[in-house]
């Protein structure tokens, strides 16, 4: 067994896990870590795990130290420098004439590799600037495609709930979201409604939807017609936070039956 973390490399890069060695970084540390060329940098997102060593699986990486002042003053210039080459990247994009959307830059720590974010509606031939932008950084350059989820995660911003983002705070991974999640949890089926700044659904429906599934567990659906004590009609919402679901008893009466926890829940249900 050998003990493991996860690193968010540098501010958009991927997650990966990484071996502590002597280090014993805190959840929000700044690390210096070894890279495919070189020394690169992250920040440490989870706790300390034990896990087997792997046989035939691509060797984990160590962190090397925990980030010092001179590191940290060493990212600082390597964000001023980005910014520079944001702009000439841009400059050099116009100039083949692309048809792509630069998004972000980024230096790794040694500024050995310089990785540019772009999106694009279909495959872009970026060879030439890829050796236009090598000949001016004299560093190896990488341009990167990707999707809408992804440019919300790099820019940042706040959702509907008035929070920042989870992919760009604590978010590790995107996990598959689907309309049938809005669906179980309730909500109304409109796309401005359950969708983020990135113009896909909402990832908080995706890691509350285990929540959902447990709390509907037993429950009637929509249209079940059920008979309780001292109610019977059709049932006409459900609200899972509550456990209850609310009856068309006719006549414009209208009843909301507490079900209890799954286990309890004991209405006797006919179906639609």
């Amino acid at each position: 067994m050998f003990e493991v973390i996860q690193i968010r490399l540098r501010e958009g890069g991927k997650t990966q896990y990484f071996e502590l060695g002597n280090t014993k970084p805190k959840i929000g540390d700044n690390v210096i870590v070894e890279a495919d060329r070189g020394l690169d940098y992250g920040e440490a997102i989870s706790a300390v795990e034990s896990v087997p060593k792997l046989t035939g699986e691509e060797p984990v990486r160590k962190i090397l130290r925990i980030a010092t002042a001179a590191d940290l003053d060493q990212i600082k210039k390597n964000r001023e420098k980005t910014r520079e080459a944001f702009t000439t990247c841009q400059k050099k994009i116009l100039e083949h004439g692309l048809k792509m959307k630069l998004i972000e830059a980024e230096y790794s720590f040694d500024r050995s590799k310089l990785l540019f974010y772009f999106t694009a509606d279909g495959r872009v031939d970026f060879r030439e600037l890829v050796k236009d932008l090598a000949r001016i950084f004299k560093a190896r350059i990488e341009l990167k495609q990707i999707g809408v989820r992804d440019e919300a995660r790099l820019l940042g911003g706040f959702g509907p709930c008035g929070k920042a983002l989870c992919c760009a705070t604590f978010l590790k991974d995107f996990e598959p979201v689907t309309i049938k999640m809005a669906k179980e949890q309730n909500l109304p089926l409109n796309p401005a409604k359950i969708s983020g700044v990135c113009g896909r659904l909402m990832c908080c429906l995706g890691y509350e939807h285990k929540l959902y599934v447990e709390l509907l567990r037993g429950l009637p659906k929509e249209g079940d017609r059920i008979n309780a004590e001292g109610a019977s009609g059709k049932v006409v919402s459900v609200n899972a936070l509550k456990r209850a679901v609310t009856l068309d008893c006719g006549e414009g009466k209208f009843v909301e039956i507490p079900c209890g926890c799954p286990q309890a829940c004991k209405l006797h249900i006919r179906k639609k």
